[in-house]
């Protein structure tokens, strides 16, 4: 078995089947076609704009897409545990089942103010699986099982608050007049570490962030994807555990690649930066 060509051969099949996506999730005017939730008395409530409602919907609504795509593929798909495991899904090969790969769902909405950037996300965790890539641990399998690590991600523009009223209930009828929450999707895949920045994605969890630049995640031009996920393991593996000794005695810890390349390499120059300006 090739390994690589396996992951190559998946990825390239991940990209054409998100180019199936956008006019199966927008109206015709880039909407989103999910306008709200129906009870047993066809009364219509409109989706919250929260983050993680949005994302969870946007999820189920894409499922059976990819069921399919699993099916064709040759692939069964199975789903984390627990809610907290890594990764959603992971996709194991129905000939061979060391041939597997993780992919996670992530979306986020644009900047506002600022439409080049993204709000980010996080890539999961750096955590006890992430450093012993044989471990169990709120993972669905072994971390280093895999062969590879991959984003299907969504972008998105949120519709403004004005436009939206929760507290009113439709009718089946009035549904056009339902305002959509988010809008003008834009999906992309790639293994993870090519989108990773070197901070930390969430307050105080151990989650890896992201960066934020659209065009840069779109491109796969994170941090370490001019230095290659090996730098990206082990930048992760050892985040916040390096000290080094300043020329005044102290010790201060290595929390930035900058400082990572140099302590590993003793050469700055490695690093090619992205640009992902804010």
């Amino acid at each position: 078995m090739n390994k690589l060509n396996e992951k190559q051969k998946f990825e390239q099949s991940l990209n054409y089947f998100i180019q199936t996506l956008q006019n199966y999730v927008s109206d015709d005017n880039g909407k989103w076609s999910i306008k709200g939730f129906i009870d047993i008395y066809k009364n219509i409530y409109t989706i919250s704009a929260d983050t993680k409602i949005v994302s969870k919907v946007l999820e189920i609504h894409i499922f059976p897409l990819l069921l399919q795509f699993a099916e064709k593929n040759g692939y069964k798909i199975v789903l984390a545990e627990h809610q907290n495991y890594y990764p959603d899904i992971s996709f194991v090969s129905i000939y061979d089942e060391s041939i597997r790969f993780a992919v996670d769902f992530k979306t986020t909405y644009r900047n506002p103010t600022k439409p080049y950037l993204c709000n980010g996300f996080t890539l999961g965790s750096h955590g006890a699986y992430f450093t012993d890539r044989n471990s169990t641990k709120n993972i669905q399998f072994p971390y280093g099982s895999y062969l590879g690590h991959f984003c299907l991600g969504i972008i998105y523009d949120r519709t403004s608050s004005r436009d939206i009223d929760e507290t009113k209930i439709f009718q089946l009828g009035e549904l056009q007049s339902i305002a959509s929450v988010i809008g003008n999707f834009q999906f992309f895949v790639t293994e993870k570490w090519k989108i990773a920045s070197d901070k930390s994605g969430s307050g105080n969890t151990a989650n890896i962030g992201s960066i934020k630049n659209i065009q840069d995640i779109i491109n796969g031009n994170g941090m370490f994807s001019q230095l290659g996920e090996e730098w990206f393991d082990d930048y992760w593996i050892n985040y916040r555990k390096i000290k080094i000794k300043q020329d005044n005695g102290e010790y201060v810890t290595i929390n930035n690649l900058k400082d990572f390349v140099i302590y590993r390499q003793g050469n700055p120059d490695l690093i090619v930066y992205s640009n992902n300006k804010e």
